[in-house]
């Protein structure tokens, strides 16, 4: 591992965390629905909760954009930094004895999104971000990952449990698909741990039958 790769997987940690803080759902259910989604239903910026504030189509697009700046971080991650340390070859960085380097970039990207410097270190809950992000170096963990959130989300309609699910299941893809090294699992887990940190209060009113569930038919809040 060269100074140069720790270098720039510093400079690629602060971008990603600056890019990934940016609120799409916010900023598009305030320019589209006219509604500050902290004030109502979770708080939450997300999809979820953009999607019964401000519609289907805004929640569309914020999914779209927080897959999409997870993404571009990570692809573009990857293609530097392959060149840094795997002789140019980015399909062995996460195998390589580098790979955590990347998923540094990964985990800064959950922090920017979950932790957003623009909303005073609050934001979202890092799943459309997160699955973006792995799509970007890692599309066949990421693919798995997003099976088994539909396989849990769909029957129970409880985004934040296929939500969990999938976050637990990220580190040990990981090692079993992507044949990452131990010490690239555990920023894996780094970033699982922030996820499920981020859904505790999810979590709990599941625990105690109160979670709401998550329909497309229903309509949320209507434009003012």
């Amino acid at each position: 591992m060269t100074a140069s790769a720790i270098i720039i997987t510093v400079v690629l940690c602060a971008v990603a965390f600056f890019v990934c803080a940016i609120p799409f759902g916010l900023i598009f259910a305030k320019a589209f629905g006219n509604v500050d989604v902290r004030t109502v239903g979770s708080g939450n910026i997300g999809t979820t909760n953009v999607t019964r504030a401000a519609g289907k189509k805004v929640g569309a697009l914020t999914l779209l954009c927080d897959v999409l700046k997870g993404f571009v971080m990570t692809f573009f991650g990857k293609l530097i930094l392959a060149g840094q340390v795997e002789g140019g070859a980015p399909e062995l960085l996460l195998r390589g004895n580098c790979g955590v380097l990347l998923c540094f970039v990964y985990l800064a990207c959950i922090c920017g999104h979950c932790f957003s410097p623009y909303l005073k270190f609050k934001g979202g809950k890092g799943i459309a971000v997160g699955l973006g992000g792995a799509l970007g170096y890692m599309p066949g963990v990421a693919v798995t990952m997003l099976a088994v959130f539909l396989a849990v989300a769909i029957p129970t309609a409880y985004v934040s449990l296929g939500s969990a699910c999938a976050a637990v299941s990220l580190p040990v893809l990981a090692l079993l698909l992507g044949g990452a090294h131990l010490d690239s699992v555990l920023v894996l887990c780094c970033v699982s741990a922030i996820v499920l940190f981020r859904h505790r209060e999810n979590l709990i009113k599941l625990a105690h039958g109160e979670e709401r569930k998550f329909s497309f038919k229903k309509a949320g809040q209507t434009r003012s």
